[in-house]
């Protein structure tokens, strides 16, 4: 299963790779807006946003890569318990 994280802390971005790991999950993690993240951010099957660490630029960019399979989650809490219970519901 292919993951794209949008938003969240940079210092957490080694953790958030080694959490979706544990779910054998390819990971893709972007904590910042830059201009290449449209074409970087591919058709993933599940595209989870943690809504207080990002600007509505980044969540307007990234929805417009979502195709019809893709699943989103929106989440308040970028934290790795949080992380953690979205892959327990969606990545086995």
């Amino acid at each position: 299963m292919s993951v794209v994280i949008v938003g969240g802390n940079e210092r957490m971005v080694r953790r958030y790779k080694d959490i979706c790991s544990e779910y054998n999950c390819d990971s893709k993690i972007f904590t910042t807006m830059n201009s290449g993240i449209i074409s970087r951010i591919g058709r993933p099957d599940l595209l989870i946003f943690f809504t207080s660490t990002m600007s509505h630029k980044m969540l307007q960019t990234a929805m417009t890569q979502v195709g019809t399979s893709t699943q989103v989650m929106h989440c308040k809490s970028s934290s790795c318990c949080a992380l953690r219970n979205i892959l327990k519901q969606h990545a086995g």
